[in-house]
């Protein structure tokens, strides 16, 4: 542990709040039991500046054997298929190519990530994601006061002679 507080001290000294940032780069570095082999495999697109896509080839999972769910910042993807109450008797695979195997797949989102929208088309679940920063937390600018009684803020003097 005295090693991770070594390597992640030095960036944390220039800022202030990122305590979920520090518990990222810590649960990346100590995190031995997650899973990083590429079943499902997946894409991750952005569009513009604020919106983006996660697209997952999950072919042989149905609806019902899908769950999605946002908490703290993770999105969590899951997949169990459920064995089928109604195969017919004597039903038997010759060959079994298409991955049916569980899944759970994490993806931390940032700040103000929202998960707008999800559907499942063609074997491929796509979670839509758009940044919405709320007004408060927009850019603004400052205006700077001064005590003295006849400044201006700004003098163009090029247009004296």
């Amino acid at each position: 542990m005295a090693n991770v507080l070594t390597l992640t001290t030095p960036l944390m000294k220039q800022t202030v709040g990122f305590d979920r940032l520090n518990d990222l780069f810590e649960q990346l570095l100590v995190d031995k039991n997650d899973n990083y082999e590429g079943y499902p495999p997946y894409n991750i697109e952005k569009f513009g500046e604020d919106k983006y896509q996660i697209t997952m080839a999950v072919a042989g999972f149905r609806m019902d054997d899908l769950e999605i769910m946002l908490h703290d910042g993770e999105l969590k993807v899951s997949g169990c298929i459920q064995e089928k109450e109604n195969e017919e008797e004597g039903h038997t695979f010759l060959h079994r190519g298409i991955a049916t195997r569980s899944f759970q797949r994490i993806f931390r989102l940032a700040d103000y990530i929202k998960v707008t929208d999800a559907e499942m088309r063609d074997g491929l679940l796509t979670i839509h994601l758009e940044r919405e920063v709320p007004e408060e937390k927009r850019p603004r600018m400052i205006p700077i006061k001064t005590n003295e009684p006849n400044s201006k803020a700004i003098e163009d003097k090029s247009s004296r002679k």
